[in-house]
């Protein structure tokens, strides 16, 4: 009996023993975490191995995050895939429907939100500063130098070239006139008003002629003689020539020189600003002018959109990666933690092993216990 309960001390001193060492390394990998010192003098084993070796840790962990958790690699299998670039595509056309192409924001509210508030008064304003300078440009150009200057040639040599037919014209209308009752009226007025200006001179040249009638007739034949005269149409033709070449010489400012230029610059402004409607304009919505826009964009922006963004990020991975240098962020990072959070850290991911560590030291204490035991009892016994 007193064996047995021999035997059951030591193995309780040695399971003791056992957890206790195990618990006590378990505890010396994270503390002390500051070294201890007496003096000058620095204890043994402070500060615990983690602290102490808390710059190796920080290192090999960005290595660890860097070569196998946060890789290349990974992003192209887990996020650069065909089903994410349709997710990214189906997610930008939903945003680009909800928050542009139909929303009720009309071009005036997209305007303010970039900045530009009152833009039709200020367009309006710049439009009309445009017109006046170029009209008073216009103005300027038309009023100096002479017609001849001003006037494009062309137009000059297809005026001239129009006087032939417009001297036709003036004699064939003068011959349709001559001829007619008005022209019959308008001569026997003439020769009447001339006769009785003359007084008695004219009484006997109206019994010399006879009826008035008679003269107007003689006088109505006549004036068509002259004018069915070729003579005549080579004479009218060079008047209107010279006329012509007269006109070329006068100077436009003169030409113009009661024209309304205030009127024709108001009519001018008021016609752009009507048709410009801006105001109105810039009240409408997008889906108003575009109302195809996100079938359009669905075909042809976005899909292109996110393909190229999905080929550039592939491309540049790899040298994003290294400009990003993970591990020299998991480094910096973890060099600030405080030690106790790292302790928190491993305890949470281990702790139930380091528990069993410890349950394992106690139970080989308690076996190299009663192996001691064993040994003593049978040493006793020779």
């Amino acid at each position: 009996m007193n064996f047995l309960w021999t035997l059951l001390f030591m193995a309780f001193i040695g399971a003791l023993i056992g957890g206790f060492t195990n618990h006590l390394a378990i505890k010396m990998l994270f503390r002390p975490h500051e070294a201890k010192y007496i003096g000058k003098w620095r204890l043994p084993f402070t500060p615990g191995l983690i602290p102490k070796r808390r710059d190796e840790l920080a290192v090999q962990l960005g290595k660890t995050v860097t070569n196998y958790l946060v890789t290349p690699d990974m992003f192209r299998n887990k996020l650069l895939t065909p089903d994410m670039e349709k997710k990214a595509e189906a997610f930008l056309q939903q945003k680009l429907d909800e928050q542009v192409l139909h929303s009720d924001k009309t071009l005036n509210d997209w305007l303010q939100l970039a900045g530009a508030s009152n833009l039709a008064q200020k367009t309006e304003q710049k439009i009309d500063a445009l017109i006046d300078a170029q009209l008073m440009n216009a103005r300027e150009k038309l009023t100096t130098g002479t017609i001849e200057d001003v006037v494009p040639m062309d137009w000059q040599e297809q005026a001239k070239e129009y006087i032939p037919t417009m001297t036709s014209y003036i004699l064939e209308r003068a011959e349709l006139y001559v001829d007619s009752y008005d022209g019959k009226v308008m001569f026997q007025k003439l020769i009447n008003d001339f006769l009785e200006s003359k007084g008695t001179f004219g009484g006997v040249l109206n019994m010399f002629f006879g009826d008035s009638n008679s003269l107007v007739e003689k006088v109505q034949k006549e004036a068509l003689k002259f004018i069915q005269a070729p003579g005549t149409q080579n004479l009218l033709h060079t008047l209107i020539e010279n006329e012509f070449t007269k006109l070329q010489k006068r100077p436009m400012a003169e030409l113009l020189a009661n024209f309304d230029w205030e009127g024709l610059f108001t009519s001018i402004k008021a016609y752009a600003r009507k048709e410009l409607a801006l105001e109105s304009r810039l009240d409408k919505t997008i889906q108003d002018y575009w109302p195809e826009g996100s079938e359009w964009t669905s075909e042809n922006l976005t899909p292109k959109l996110i393909h190229f963004a999905f080929n550039q990020v592939e491309k540049q991975l790899e040298t994003a990666m290294k400009k990003l240098n993970l591990e020299g962020i998991v480094k910096e990072q973890v060099d600030t933690f405080p030690v106790a959070v790292l302790e928190d850290l491993i305890l949470g991911i281990s702790r139930r092993e380091f528990k069993m560590i410890t349950v394992l030291g106690a139970l080989l204490g308690g076996v190299i216990g009663i192996v001691q035991g064993l040994i003593v009892f049978f040493t006793n016994l020779s």
